[in-house]
């Protein structure tokens, strides 16, 4: 099985890269590869897509790789594989996002990402650090998760869903901020799984064994 990562110059790969490669082994899940290249995301068997930085850059960014996308979008929409968006990478599923300019997401979660705004103005924008997830929807890569688990998160932007049913899982920053996202056989994390320790293992290991 290949577990593509896609490499788009929108983020450090890493971390991100060690983390799937451990659960990789323990979980019997084979090849991790990062790559850009239209042709390996088209044998994917899981496409994950990461991104760091503002909407619009990333969006821009990913298009500007000829055929990128649209080996992505093949892949994910007509032959339903599995994929997690992380970050950026979960944000641009949404249908708008609202971040400098108005920016065409890829629409396969109706609904915009826009400026987190606290309740509470003593809170700090961008939304970093760890906060508890509150688990709003049952989902096989939650397996083993639960209200009261912790993520790490650094964003000023949020996902808001135009479905609930779509919402898996949020936490509260003066206010519900999604955290998790799903529908078919895609997911998105609004946090950080290869930063969250044992919790974000958990996961990755979790969509590297899902069987949609």
């Amino acid at each position: 099985m290949l577990t593509v990562l896609v490499d788009y110059d929108s983020g450090n790969l890493h971390s991100a890269e060690k983390a799937f490669q451990r659960m990789a082994v323990e979980t019997g899940a084979s090849t991790v590869l990062v790559t850009s290249r239209p042709e390996d995301v088209a044998r994917a068997d899981r496409i994950v897509l990461p991104g760091d930085g503002a909407f619009p850059a990333c969006r821009k960014a990913l298009g500007s790789y000829g055929g990128l996308f649209e080996a992505i979008s093949e892949a994910v929409t007509t032959r339903a594989r599995p994929f997690l968006g992380i970050c950026v990478g979960m944000q641009m599923m949404a249908s708008w996002g609202r971040e400098y300019e108005d920016t065409r997401g890829f629409d396969w979660i109706p609904g915009e990402v826009v400026k987190i705004t606290p309740a509470d103005p003593s809170l700090k924008v961008p939304h970093m650090g760890w906060n508890d997830l509150v688990i709003d929807h049952p989902h096989p890569v939650l397996a083993g998760v639960k209200t009261g688990d912790h993520a790490y998160f650094v964003h000023s932007y949020h996902f808001r869903v135009a479905d609930p049913a779509h919402r898996l899982a949020h936490c509260d920053y003066a206010g519900d901020i999604t955290a998790i996202i799903g529908r078919d056989t895609m997911v998105g994390m609004q946090f950080h799984p290869e930063k969250s320790q044992a919790l974000g293992l958990r996961l990755i290991g979790n969509f590297l064994q899902w069987s949609p």
